[in-house]
C-alpha cells in the first residue's frame, strides 16, 4: 500500500469522528429554536441580552427644528381669566435631549376678563365692615418667555385601532425665563353699586419678574413632519405679599406661581428621509 492510500484511509477514519463533532455543535443550537425551554436555560447561563425598550422608531427628532404654535389657559389665576398663545422654538441634538425657547403673550382685557370672586369678595367684604376699607390685589401675567432644556427619556406607541399604531413621547422640561405682568387693586364702586357694576379696577403698574421654569409635556407624532403637543408649565417668582389694607403698608415677599397648561401642533424640519416601515 502506498503513501497516498495511506493517508486517505487516516482522513476516512476522522471524517465521522469530525462529523459528530459538528454535529453536535449545531445541536444545541438548533434545539434552542425549536424549543422554547432550551432557549430559557440557554438565557439563564450566558444572561438575557439588552434590547431597546421600543425599536424601529417610526419618527426621528435628533438634528431636526421645532416650531409649534401653542395655545393654552391659566387655570390658577382666581380672579382674572387669562387665555395665552405663542410658539415653541426648540432643536433636537438627539433624540432625547433639546433645547427651547418658549415665548407666551395674553392680552389684558381690564374689568371684562374678570371672574366672579372678585366681585364676590367685594361684596362680602363691604357688608361685613360697614364700608371699611378693603381693596382686593390682583395681577396678570401678559408677557411670558423662557430658556430651557427638554429631556425626552420616554418614547412609546400606542395601537389605536388594528394595525393604526400612534408614536409619542414624554419629556420634562427646565429652564429660567420671565413674566411681565400688570398689578391692580380692586375696590367696591360705590357710584355705580345700584347697576350691579361693582368693581372699580385701578391700575398699579406694570412689572417683570425672573425665576426658574418648570414643565412636562407629550408629544404625538400624527406622521414625520406633524406632532400634536401637550405641554404644562409653571413660572415660579418671588413678588410682594397682598396688601388689603391700602392704610397697612406690607413688605414680607413670597412665591407665586404662573402655570400655563397649553396644546400645539409642532412642525419639525428639515424633513426625514423615507423610511420602508411605519412601526
Amino acid at each position: 500500500m502506498n503513501s497516498s492510500s495511506t493517508q486517505l484511509g487516516s482522513v476516512l477514519r476522522w471524517l465521522p469522528m469530525a462529523a459528530a463533532a459538528l454535529l453536535g455543535a449545531l445541536a444545541p443550537t438548533t434545539s434552542a429554536w425549536a424549543s422554547p425551554g432550551l432557549e430559557a436555560i440557554d438565557q439563564f447561563r450566558e444572561g438575557r441580552q439588552a434590547k431597546a425598550a421600543v425599536e424601529n422608531r417610526f419618527f426621528k427628532k435628533e438634528g431636526r427644528i421645532e416650531i409649534a404654535p401653542v395655545f393654552g389657559y391659566v387655570p390658577n389665576n382666581p380672579f382674572a381669566r387669562r387665555y395665552v398663545g405663542g410658539a415653541v422654538l426648540g432643536y433636537h441634538f438627539s433624540e432625547t435631549i433639546s433645547t427651547q425657547v418658549q415665548v407666551l403673550y395674553s392680552p389684558d382685557l381690564g374689568e371684562n376678563d374678570l371672574k366672579n370672586l372678585t366681585s364676590v369678595l367685594l361684596e362680602r367684604a363691604n357688608t361685613a365692615d360697614g364700608g371699611a376699607a378693603f381693596q382686593q390685589p390682583l395681577d396678570k401675567v401678559a408677557l411670558g418667555a423662557t430658556l430651557g432644556v427638554a429631556w425626552a427619556p420616554v418614547y412609546g406607541k400606542i395601537n389605536l385601532v388594528g394595525e393604526t399604531v400612534l408614536n409619542f413621547d414624554f419629556y420634562l422640561f427646565a429652564g429660567v425665563g420671565m413674566v411681565s405682568k400688570n398689578n391692580y387693586v380692586a375696590t367696591y364702586d360705590e357710584t355705580n353699586a345700584a347697576t350691579g357694576d361693582i368693581v372699580l379696577l385701578t391700575g398699579q403698574g406694570n412689572e417683570v419678574r425672573v425665576g426658574p421654569y418648570l414643565g412636562v409635556g407629550q408629544n404625538y407624532f400624527l406622521n414625520q413632519t406633524l406632532a400634536l403637543k401637550l405641554d404644562f408649565r409653571t413660572a415660579l417668582y418671588l413678588d410682594q405679599r397682598p396688601q388689603y389694607d391700602p392704610n397697612v403698608e406690607v413688605t414680607q415677599q413670597r412665591v407665586y406661581n404662573n402655570f400655563v397648561a397649553g396644546a400645539g401642533l409642532g412642525l419639525y424640519f428639515p424633513k426625514m428621509k423615507p423610511r420602508m416601515y411605519d412601526f
